[in-house]
């Protein structure tokens, strides 16, 4: 960065800006041109826009393309937005971090040993809402967060509140937005309005409670190796709480800077909702991040038709933000290497979907059983050659299309995760990878 602000110096860091551009640009393309991402990449750097792009169309219908304005559904990064409304509260001392739920929810069972606390910081053992067998048709009415609350009433903890960390707990998000309701006496999406949003100077950013949003974005699902279609409607009530927000990347990289360097939140509210003792919370994950190689803060999303990443570096202050409308984990990766490129690193260009040799779709057959902590317990997944590329059958039916890196290399096309293929000396499979972990083949 330049310290002096001299004519040669400006030209100088007008050129090394113009090629942190370039190389971004060069990199996301190949995801454009595949189908496997549109939307808007955004980077920001000690307050100042290094880098925003609209790539694809927000309505392919009607030729519509993403720009500035358009909005996204942020899926899970809504857990964020949520999060800071509730800390709202307490800092106006409506509310404590360390009070129990039964007053909100008296049918769950536990309320009476769930803290306010543990439902932020994910560790409630609520059961999740989204692996109930009947979700999908909770996805097609209309819902609030008295009734999705409901839906897990009188169901059993599946551990002790505030023990550990399991999974993503959409469940205790639509209790949060319960609480904001009771506390307020307003509908969730005025509260937000009133209590995050309009403070937040946040004008294009809203709750989709079944109601139409303006400039916002259709969402599509990847369909074969090369083709996209349109994703399910569903009813985004069904995701209050936790994955309801619709938003710009604009707004978003806002609410970064509102977060970190903005008085939206007390300096305690701020500091748990930061706190690096726990690596999961506020709607945040808190970690040392492998690819860039230092603590982040970061968070991903994915709901039908769309897929959301964001990533604060605290040490460079810098902001990624990478919203889509393409149902695709691709998102995620792209942030990870926009932001080593930003820092000045080289990243590999995406070779996405090389051919497969004539007669090698053959060889990508059988079953393989994953163990208990796969993302669906002790499932089998079966690989299936089809006319032009492999795909993965999973236990309830979904289908992952495969898109080949390489000699028994994949990338997953909805989930992004890599998958690859391990054979003894005979060229027989013996085992699937898949992210990580390990499938043994089922003989």
């Amino acid at each position: 960065m330049c310290s002096v602000a001299t004519a040669g110096c400006v030209g100088l860091c007008l050129a090394a800006r113009a090629e942190v551009s370039a190389n971004i640009d060069g990199y996301v393309r190949p995801y454009v041109q595949t189908l496997n991402f549109s939307g808007i990449v955004l980077v920001e750097r000690n307050d100042s826009r290094v880098f925003e792009r609209a790539y694809g169309l927000a309505h392919r219908d009607r030729g519509a393309r993403n720009g500035p304005a358009t909005r996204f559904h942020i899926a899970s990064m809504s857990m964020q937005f949520t999060a800071a409304a509730i800390l709202r509260l307490v800092d106006k001392s409506q509310l404590s971090l360390d009070e129990h739920v039964a007053a909100y929810a008296p049918d769950i069972p536990g309320a009476d040993r769930i803290t306010i606390r543990d439902l932020l910081e994910e560790r409630s053992g609520l059961p999740d809402i989204n692996a109930l067998p009947d979700y999908n048709e909770i996805l097609q009415q209309h819902q609030t967060p008295q009734t999705l609350v409901a839906k897990i009433a009188r169901k059993p903890l599946q551990f002790e509140p505030g023990t550990k960390f399991l999974r993503e707990e959409h469940s205790a998000y639509n209790l949060l937005a319960l609480i904001v309701e009771e506390k307020t006496g307003l509908p969730f999406a005025t509260a937000m309005e009133k209590l995050v949003f309009r403070p937040a100077g946040l004008v294009h950013t809203s709750i989709d409670d079944d109601a139409a949003v303006p400039h916002a974005a259709k969402g599509y699902a990847p369909e074969g190796i090369d083709d996209l279609t349109a994703a399910p409607a569903i009813h985004w009530s069904a995701k209050t709480g936790n994955a309801s927000v619709c938003t710009t990347a604009e707004d978003e990289a806002k609410w970064v800077r509102t977060l970190i360097h903005g008085n939206l939140l007390s300096e305690s509210s701020r500091k748990a909702m930061f706190d690096t003792a726990l690596d999961t919370g506020y709607g945040w994950f808190k970690r040392e991040n492998r690819q860039i190689g230092e603590p982040a803060f970061y968070m991903n999303g994915r709901a039908p038709g769309f897929s959301s990443f964001v990533m604060y570096l605290p040490a460079e202050d810098l902001t990624v933000v990478v919203l889509s409308n393409i149902y695709s984990s691709a998102t995620t990766t792209i942030g990870y290497d926009v932001a080593r490129i930003a820092l000045g690193r080289r990243v590999e260009p995406a070779d996405l979907g090389a051919p497969m040799p004539p007669g090698e779709l053959e060889s990508y057959t059988g079953v393989f059983a994953f163990g208990p902590d796969f993302y669906q317990k002790n499932a089998r997944l079966f690989l299936k050659p089809g006319d032009r590329y492999v795909s993965l059958v999973w236990p309830l039916g979904n289908i992952s299309v495969l898109i080949p890196m390489g000699k028994d290399r994949f990338i997953d096309r909805s989930y992004w995760e890599p998958v690859s293929i391990e054979r003894d000396a005979s060229g027989a499979a013996v085992a699937l990878r898949y992210g990580q972990f390990r499938g043994a083949a089922v003989r």
